[in-house]
């Protein structure tokens, strides 16, 4: 199960898509040019029990440390996963 990314520079999503079908999805906004505000994460029944939401702030996290871009995780799921992994804590603002 792949993670893709969609990013236009202003907004964007990490999400995952299943025989044309979008089925988890985290979505962000860029607040300047280097900081994102996670605002939204959503997993279909199809996938709960798996650890999906996590593995997209994990995708996230990569994105952002590979990018050097800080979070404002405003999304509740987002901010209890970055409040409960201290190793993504250097991400945020």
């Amino acid at each position: 199960m792949n993670i893709e990314q969609f990013d236009d520079g202003k907004k964007g999503e990490f999400y995952i898509e299943i025989e044309g079908t979008q089925l988890a999805k985290m979505t962000y906004t860029y607040a300047g040019d280097d900081k994102i505000i996670i605002d939204h994460t959503e997993v279909n029944e199809k996938l709960k029990g798996q650890g999906i939401g996590y593995k997209l702030v994990a995708a996230s996290v990569e994105f952002m440390r590979a990018n050097n871009i800080k979070v404002i995780p405003l999304c509740p799921f987002a901010a209890a996963v970055f409040k409960k992994k201290q190793e993504y804590s250097d991400r945020l603002v």
